[in-house]
């Protein structure tokens, strides 16, 4: 499921002869979005020859009082990004990322932490549902982890749920993680810690200013590299309406190919990827689906290696606080299709002593259903 591919951007490297300053600048002043950056240097030739005959322009469009970003303001991000130890990269530089130049809409300039290297490698961008069922999360890090064994990096957002899951399956073997505030501003912060170790171990990417508190109208942009940036975008869970389908809308513009995992009809969180699939997405069953499509077929295939659950104190009696904590983390984990018992605790990485009682309770109030086999399933 792919469409035709955007007009080439327009080329004018000789201007990165020029401060970075002044594109950072152009870029940060009102009314700049990255179509009219391109378009306008592609007019004048360089970021201060724009500068200069802007406010005009704002004027004879009927702008009044059109003030350029000050100076000060860019200097204060720039020293801002060296204290964060990122890099800002401009399009058109050997660092850049090759796959988003040929985007009309390509941030003109993208902060970066981390190994920058990963930008120009192969990638494959995973994503979902942030309140992810545990079917959905063993997919997505069964997937993340033969792409990365086949020699593909995993580009996702740092959402919580599936992508979160693909970013720490894949840092052994590489993923970058786009984000829709400043790269230097961690959300959720639950991620911290992930985001740390994506920033030892892959890359950290951002068009936003630095120390920028992500908003709603951030995510859609973001989305929109995340799919630029990967030659396929692989859904995994994600509702009908969802900042999922948004990406994969973005992939489709940019002439990426789209695949979904199919789900459960009476699973909301299955809704947004059937509906791809009637739409025509491919149907993935496992990572080789994918490889396939994009002709690495011969790729290596992880296989999933069940994660071992540490034995714990089982407490006497457990604070109700944490009894509802649990209960919630199991409701969320299951879903209209049967789990595994013994699997569901492996997700949970908790004492199955403390699971198993609670299951009970679960079951007994007409949340969750029992099945042959040892299965569960939560109760629509």
């Amino acid at each position: 499921m792919a469409a035709t591919a955007r007009k080439p951007a327009p080329d004018y490297l000789a201007s990165l002869d020029e401060e970075p300053e002044a594109w950072l600048r152009l870029v940060r002043s009102r009314r700049i979005g990255p179509a009219t950056f391109h378009r306008l240097m592609a007019e004048h030739g360089s970021a201060a020859a724009v500068l200069a005959v802007l406010p005009g322009i704002a004027a004879a469009a009927g702008v009044e009082d059109y003030r350029l970003c000050p100076v000060e303001v860019v200097r204060h991000e720039m020293m801002q990004g060296r204290a964060a130890g990122a890099r800002l990269l401009r399009w058109g530089e050997i660092d850049y990322p090759q796959a988003l130049r040929d985007l009309v809409d390509a941030p003109p300039v993208l902060w970066a932490q981390g190994n920058i290297d990963l930008l120009n490698r192969p990638m494959v961008a995973l994503v979902g549902a942030r309140n992810a069922s545990s079917l959905g999360l063993r997919m997505a890090r069964r997937l993340a982890e033969a792409l990365g064994a086949a020699g593909q990096v995993v580009v996702s957002g740092l959402a919580r749920g599936i992508d979160a899951e693909a970013h720490a399956a894949a840092l052994a073997t590489g993923t970058v993680a786009v984000q829709a505030g400043g790269v230097d501003v961690i959300y959720p912060i639950e991620n911290a810690g992930l985001a740390a170790d994506i920033l030892a171990q892959g890359c950290r990417v951002s068009e936003q200013p630095m120390g920028m508190e992500p908003q709603t109208r951030h995510f859609p942009q973001r989305n929109r590299i995340i799919s630029g940036l990967a030659r396929a975008v692989v859904v995994v869970e994600a509702a009908a309406r969802s900042g999922s389908l948004i990406t994969a809308e973005a992939a489709l513009d940019q002439g990426r190919e789209v695949f979904a995992v199919p789900g459960h009809p009476f699973d909301a969180r299955a809704a947004g990827c059937n509906m791809l699939i009637r739409d025509g997405a491919m149907l993935v069953r496992h990572a080789g689906d994918i490889l396939e499509a994009i002709g690495l077929s011969g790729g290596p295939v992880a296989e999933e290696v069940a994660r071992p659950v540490l034995p714990g104190p089982v407490p006497a009696r457990r604070p109700l606080a944490d009894v509802a904590l649990l209960h919630s983390q199991i409701l969320a984990r299951l879903g209209p299709s049967p789990l595994a018992e013994d699997q569901l605790i492996r997700d949970l990485a908790i004492a199955a002593a403390i699971v198993a009682p609670e299951l009970v309770v679960l079951e007994l109030e007409g949340l969750i259903q029992r099945q042959s086999g040892g299965l569960l399933s939560r109760v629509s």
